[in-house]
């Protein structure tokens, strides 16, 4: 077969692999050794597999290449967090965040090259989506960083944050998870893995009937007028029915959802904003991290003062809910939360 005709296996789902596996005469336990030696092992070559046969290989080896992606730009920001830039093969672009914190080491992955939200005070929701990131390119993110920061540090969590609305490519997100989850592939824990939402409610309910990992809302406004302007999609599915849905969410007795609140000065972080939001939440489940307004040039908005915020912050704690100031990383390379925009300013937006 020619090279140009070979396939990224990668981008096969489980059963289009286990499949064509099948159609081979391959044992079934095969699919697991080779599903293990690329996802876990992350072999460079399909020689590697010293478990199988040599015909095996070879077979493997006409038919099909291992994508493996390098960054195109690497910046360290001065609290250790670093920012990943991969250019993608049809020139398009996105960006990964890896975010230390002790032990723990986050990758906050894109799922969308740009997004379709609009969400006013994020740089990302401000270009407008080029395309969904197929399964594999969510993947892939994991897999390149890993290799990139290996051996001295190891993936411990995963945050779908970046670039893009996770549940608007629904199918390769809840595609890319089973390979993020299965006990073969990277064999993350279920419980270090969040999904954020801005509040797709339809799609939210049909992820937590399939996926059993962490979900997180950008919520951001305590009522319609406020969060109609910050997140567009607010009109579609206002807070009545966003709420109904983040009751009805399915998931384990002891989880609970993350509320994303991100503080904009003068917009959505007085005491009533605060009393607006502890009403909104009775009788809820949930946890609250505050976010401190990441600015970027042109930003509309600016960061809430640190009193502010404090304060905000009591409010909740001496009413009992659980809520946290999330410490900005990565500010002075643009990576933290709201600033991700991989270098597409030039390009079109989708329709």
């Amino acid at each position: 077969m020619d090279s140009q005709e070979k396939r990224n296996i990668k981008a096969l789902t489980h059963q289009e692999l286990s499949e064509i596996l099948k159609s081979w005469g391959v044992a079934g336990y095969r699919f697991d050794q080779i599903y293990q030696w690329i996802y876990q092992k992350d072999i460079a070559d399909f020689s590697e597999i010293t478990n199988i046969s040599k015909d095996l290989r070879n077979r493997l080896q006409e038919n099909f290449y291992l994508e493996r992606w390098q960054p195109t730009l690497v910046q360290a920001s001065e609290d250790g967090t670093r920012k990943f830039l991969f250019r993608l093969s049809d020139r398009e672009s996105l960006e990964s965040v890896l975010i230390p914190n002790g032990e723990r080491q986050t990758l906050c992955v894109s799922s969308q090259v740009g997004c379709a939200m609009g969400c006013t005070f994020c740089l990302t929701g401000t270009l407008g989506l080029t395309r969904n990131l197929a399964h594999w390119e969510i993947v892939e993110q994991i897999q390149a960083v890993s290799r990139a920061v290996a051996p001295e540090a190891s993936l411990t969590n995963v945050v779908f944050m970046g670039m893009g609305e996770p549940l608007h490519n629904f199918n390769h997100v809840v595609e890319a998870l089973r390979f993020i989850l299965h006990e073969r592939g990277l064999n993350f824990s279920k419980n270090k893995v969040t999904v954020s939402t801005c509040g797709l409610v339809p799609q939210m309910l049909k992820f937590g009937e399939l996926m059993d990992v962490k979900l997180a809302v950008s919520l951001t406004g305590a009522r319609d007028e406020v969060r109609d302007k910050l997140i567009p999609v607010n009109q579609r599915y206002p807070l009545k029915d966003l709420m109904e849905a983040c009751r009805n969410y399915p998931m384990k007795r002891r989880n609970r959802i993350t509320f994303e609140y991100t503080l904009l000065k003068g917009i959505n972080d007085s005491l009533q904003d605060a009393q607006d939001l502890l009403k909104l939440l009775h009788g809820s489940k949930v946890k609250v991290n505050l976010i401190p307004f990441n600015p970027y040039p042109g930003a509309p908005y600016q960061r809430s003062d640190d009193a502010t915020m404090l304060a905000f912050q009591k409010y909740l704690l001496d009413r009992k809910v659980q809520t946290n100031i999330r410490h900005s990383r990565g500010r002075d390379i643009l990576g933290a939360c709201g600033q991700l925009k991989a270098a597409m300013e030039s390009r079109p937006r989708a329709s």
